[in-house]
This record gives C-alpha cells, sequence and structure tokens, in this order.
C-alpha cells in the first residue's frame, strides 16, 4: 500500500514540474511581447525627438532613429521666438482647466439626472443626447449659433459649445447605474436632497471614471485649434498655443519649401545649416504639444485604466 502511494504521487509531481515549465515559457514569451509592444509604442516619439533635436538641414539626409547626429536647441529656439507663443501657451492652459473642470462637472451632473429610475423624461433626454452623435448641424449653423449667441471674440467660445460631451455622458452614466442604490437611498432617508447626495455621495464614488473623462477632456481642450481659427483667429489676445504653432508651420512651409533637400545637403557647411525645415518644426511642434499630456497622465493613469474598466459602456 505504502509502494501503491508513493508510486502515485510521482506522476503528480512531474506534472507541477511541467506546469511550472510552461508557466516559465509563458511569462518569457509574454515578458518579450510586451518589451517588442514598448519598443512599438515608444519609437514613434522618441525619433520625433530627436528630430527635434537635430540640425534641420542634417535631418533631410535621413538616419535619424533614436538620437541626433547634429544635436541643436535651433529648431525651438525658431519656434519660441515668438513672444505670442507665451501668452498662447497661458490661454491653452487656462482654457484646459477651466473647460475640463466645468465640463466634467456638467457632465456629471447630467448623467446623475439621467441614471435616476424615478426621471420621468430619463429615457427621452438620453435618446435626445444620443442623436446629437450622429446628427450634427454642420459648421456654418453652428457658426451663426456662436454669433447669435455673442460669443463671438470671446473666451467663452471654448467652453460652452462643448459644455456636455455625450461619449462622456453616457461612460459616466453607465458607471453611476452600477453603485449600489443603497448608499444612494441611505442618503435620502438621512434627509439629504439630491444636490447633496450628488456632491457628497456620488462624485467621490467617481472618482475612476471623472478622473477618465477629466484626461479626455483635457486632451481636447488642449489640442484644439480649429475652433480657434473659426470663431476667434482675429484676436491675438484670444489665440491658443495649438494655433500659434500652426501659423509657424505655415509661415515655415511658406518661407523654406523653395529650399529643395539637395540644395541643403549642398550647403550643410556653411550658415545655411542652420535653418529650419518644415519636418523639424513639425517634430519640434508635436513634441512641444504632447509634453503636458504626457507630464500629467502618470497622475492619472491609475484613475484612468480602473475607469476604463468599471466605466466601460453597458449593454
Amino acid at each position: 500500500m505504502a509502494t501503491a502511494a508513493i508510486s502515485s504521487s510521482k506522476p503528480k509531481k512531474a506534472h507541477r514540474i511541467s506546469s511550472s515549465r510552461e508557466d516559465r515559457i509563458f511569462d518569457i514569451c509574454n515578458y518579450i511581447f510586451l518589451v517588442l509592444l514598448m519598443v512599438v509604442t515608444l519609437y514613434p516619439f522618441l525619433n520625433t525627438a530627436a528630430i527635434s533635436l537635430n540640425q534641420a538641414n542634417d535631418t533631410i539626409r535621413g538616419g535619424i532613429y533614436l538620437w541626433p547626429r547634429l544635436f541643436t536647441w535651433d529648431n525651438y529656439a525658431y519656434v519660441f521666438k515668438e513672444a505670442s507663443v507665451f501668452h498662447a501657451t497661458m490661454i491653452s492652459v487656462l482654457r484646459s482647466v477651466i473647460g475640463t473642470v466645468v465640463t466634467v462637472f456638467c457632465s456629471a451632473m447630467v448623467a446623475y439626472t439621467i441614471s435616476r429610475q424615478d426621471f420621468v423624461l430619463r429615457k427621452f433626454v438620453t435618446l435626445a443626447f444620443i442623436l446629437t452623435m450622429y446628427f450634427n448641424g454642420g459648421l456654418i449653423p453652428n457658426f451663426l449659433l456662436v454669433r447669435e449667441l455673442g460669443m463671438l471674440g470671446t473666451f467663452s467660445v471654448y467652453i460652452i459649445p462643448g459644455i456636455i460631451g455625450v461619449f462622456n455622458l453616457i461612460i459616466i452614466r453607465s458607471f453611476i447605474d452600477g453603485l449600489p442604490e443603497s448608499i444612494l437611498e441611505s442618503a435620502r432617508i438621512d434627509g439629504a436632497g439630491d444636490f447633496t447626495t450628488f456632491i457628497k455621495i456620488v462624485l467621490p464614488l467617481c472618482v475612476p471614471v471623472l478622473a477618465t473623462v477629466a484626461l479626455f477632456t483635457a486632451v481636447y481642450q488642449w489640442n484644439s485649434w480649429f475652433d480657434v481659427f473659426l470663431y476667434n483667429s482675429s484676436y491675438q489676445e484670444l489665440s491658443t498655443l495649438q494655433y500659434e504653432l500652426q501659423k509657424i508651420l505655415q509661415n515655415s512651409n511658406a518661407s523654406l519649401t523653395a529650399r529643395t533637400a539637395s540644395d541643403a545637403f549642398a550647403n550643410a557647411n556653411n550658415d545655411a545649416a542652420n535653418a529650419v525645415t518644415p519636418m523639424a518644426v513639425r517634430a519640434t511642434m508635436t513634441i512641444v504639444a504632447s509634453l503636458p499630456i504626457i507630464m500629467v497622465y502618470p497622475f492619472l493613469q491609475k484613475y484612468f485604466v480602473k475607469g476604463m474598466m468599471v466605466g466601460g459602456v453597458k449593454g
């Protein structure tokens, strides 16, 4: 009997060893895949950074990968030589901060309202919002509406037209639908009104999804430039960083496109080698526009991941 017990334990041990070996192989393959994915993800940004820090005319020769061949700050000096860029940066920061806070708060209020079962028009209001995702009045009607509302040449045109994001609204509502109803009922039993319940109960519980929506909104507000072109292009004091960078790119294209790649390469050793090119300006603009969002994302990453997992749209 003892011999039988010993013989029966050997296959189990062999099975554990085999399973452990398979787990190690899986882990190795998983790590290799993740490293390759990280390289593929980071390479475009690192390549763009290398081009922005490389001498512009030398970049035309190609062969710039992860490190600049001829290091220089000339491209950044060209982008930031205009004093308007610094004022535009301040407007972009104000727009991103104010727009994100107002949009997230208002979207959360509407999401809480249409999530309540006792709200009679919840289905109608939800459908009305969803329809705006598929049907739009168009560019000209939107411009006429903004003009009639007196928002041309004002800072409010950056905030009010997009104060409610339907996609963000649906994400927040789905998250609120997943909250325990007993918590909200307890607040009502204690005498809390809807606004008090929203501020003191719902908002603290919705931090993950609100952080996710805030990141989406901040990226949109920071990168937006077309509305500046439409509504505030004649008001320099309301210009944003993205719009100023767009104008710098247009100016560089107009003034430097005449110089061909062969001319730039032939003059690589004289003063013309210090001139910038549209390729270098584009790379520099990309880095300048991306850095603020890259700096903010690590602080929101844990909320972003949790919010996307828990606040996903439910069927």
